[in-house]
């Protein structure tokens, strides 16, 4: 998705917090689509992408390896410190594509429009989970609050939840994985997880651990919930699928995206997201695991 975006009055009570005499803007979202079509021109300089976590610790790497592909003169500088930071690294102009893993929020709106900023928005896909339990578990739904409670250590026993009589085992990814931080976001609250809960390098990791595991329960990319010897648990009656998703119907999943200043976005930039929103570039984007853009 490509969208421009606007900004218009929409709050001055706000602003007079801010400044009595001018009316405060944000921006408010005018978006237009279009296919990713990339260039065949060969390209030569750097391209810089700074922001999510989400984005850049796993699937911009592959991303980029197979951009680097097609265009070997392009050198790509990645910086994963948060989607605050990239947002604040555009604005700056110290950065080519800010990525994100959220929709950018009313006081980054406003210091863009300080700034006389005006941004587009390129949809890469969303990134998005399913929970999953042993095969056996007769457990097939959970509620949010039930799936936070037990990952958090609170719901300890199946049990409390409509199962056996069985302990329970959350099985996260490590600390240093920023999909461990996105599943606390979406789906605890940000609250802490349990600890006694047992934390796994990878995903396949998580699916071949729950899968030896009556008592397991963990979380792990759509492509492999239907792994052998694991089930995914449908979240207030609805299964994970990209369907689901797309349609924003299951919870846990974000919409993930780059963003670019509007009046100066670099030729490479340009390229290098009509190569993401390519049919290549949205195949990796599902080998990754991640839900590809309608």
């Amino acid at each position: 998705m490509f969208a421009r975006c606007n900004f218009k009055v929409m709050n001055s009570i706000l602003f007079r917090l801010l400044a009595a005499s001018v009316s405060l803007v944000i921006l408010a979202s005018g978006c237009s689509e279009k296919n990713g079509t990339q260039s065949a021109a060969r390209l030569k300089g750097k391209l810089t992408i700074k922001g999510s976590n989400t984005v850049g610790e796993e699937l911009a790497p592959h991303l980029i390896a197979a951009y680097k592909s097609v265009q070997p003169d392009v050198i790509v500088e990645i910086e994963s410190k948060g989607t605050e930071t990239g947002l604040q690294s555009l604005f700056a102009k110290q950065c080519d594509i800010a990525a994100a893993s959220r929709v950018i929020n009313n006081g980054e709106l406003m210091q863009a429009t300080t700034n006389r900023l005006d941004l587009d928005m390129h949809t890469i896909g969303s990134y998005s989970f399913a929970v999953i339990v042993d095969a056996k578990n007769s457990v097939t739904n959970l509620s949010r609050e039930q799936i936070r409670d037990i990952f958090t250590g609170k719901v300890k026993n199946w049990k409390e939840v409509g199962g056996s009589d069985l302990p329970i085992t959350p099985y996260v990814r490590h600390a240093s994985s920023g999909t461990r931080l996105g599943f606390r976001e979406l789906a605890m609250e940000n609250q802490d997880y349990a600890p006694d809960a047992k934390a796994i390098t990878n995903y396949a990791g998580i699916v071949e651990a729950v899968a030896k595991d009556p008592g397991g329960i963990g979380y792990c990319s759509l492509d492999l919930m239907a792994k052998t010897g694991v089930k995914p648990v449908a979240v207030r009656g609805t299964a994970p699928s990209m369907l689901a998703v797309n349609e924003a119907r299951y919870p846990f999943a974000r919409i993930l995206r780059f963003y670019t200043l509007a009046d100066a976005p670099s030729e490479i930039a340009q390229d290098f997201i009509s190569f993401v929103q390519s049919a290549a570039g949205q195949k990796i984007v599902a080998d990754m695991g991640y839900v590809p853009r309608p």
